[in-house]
């Protein structure tokens, strides 16, 4: 007789444990890149369903944040199919955009609401990485390996929503008084 393997059954315990203390930030990303905070319920619902599915495969000792990310924008793709007509960027675009000479600065007594007011309005590719680097903190390799792209489109697109981000708030940088002079805030 051969020897008949089976896979350790996960336990509630442990994925409460390890995914669990993940579910606010994960959702707050969902509700910024989906705008909805009803589409957000459905993606966070799906991505703890599939991630105690797979739970099995998850090895402890692993970035568990950085995993249920992954699941997150693979269901976000998933739902994106469904709900959003995509807009999509090409390399060559990335780049020429990339290259633009001088960004204004971003003025210092911004609200956080006109902050993600305007971060609402950038792409969503580019709303992504800005979300995943500068608002969650994970490295350009794990941000790239969340979205499945390489670490140079990481860097583009984060280039591109930065800059994106400081053209939107340009506007409430005015509304303060802060002008335009010679092509530069003031």
């Amino acid at each position: 007789m051969g020897f008949m393997l089976f896979k350790r059954k996960p336990r509630a315990e442990e994925f409460e444990a390890a995914a669990m203390p993940h579910l606010a930030d994960l959702y707050r990303t969902a509700t910024r890149l989906l705008a909805d905070s009803t589409k957000a319920d459905d993606v966070i619902q799906d991505v703890y369903l599939q991630a105690w599915k797979s739970f099995d495969k998850f090895e402890p000792g692993t970035n568990c944040r950085a995993w249920l990310y992954k699941i997150l924008f693979n269901t976000m793709h998933h739902y994106r199919r469904k709900w959003l007509n995509m807009r999509i960027v090409k390399e060559s675009e990335e780049l020429i955009e990339q290259t633009a000479a001088w960004s204004p600065p971003v003025p210092e007594h911004i609200t956080d609401e006109q902050v993600l007011a305007a971060l609402a309005d950038v792409p969503q590719d580019f709303r992504a990485v800005v979300l995943l680097v500068d608002v969650e903190e994970f490295a350009y390799k794990d941000a790239a390996g969340i979205l499945n792209v390489p670490i140079g489109t990481v860097m583009s697109r984060l280039s591109r929503g930065r800059r994106l981000l400081r053209e939107k708030l340009g506007d409430v940088a005015q509304a303060y008084g802060i002008v335009r002079q010679e092509g530069h805030l003031a």
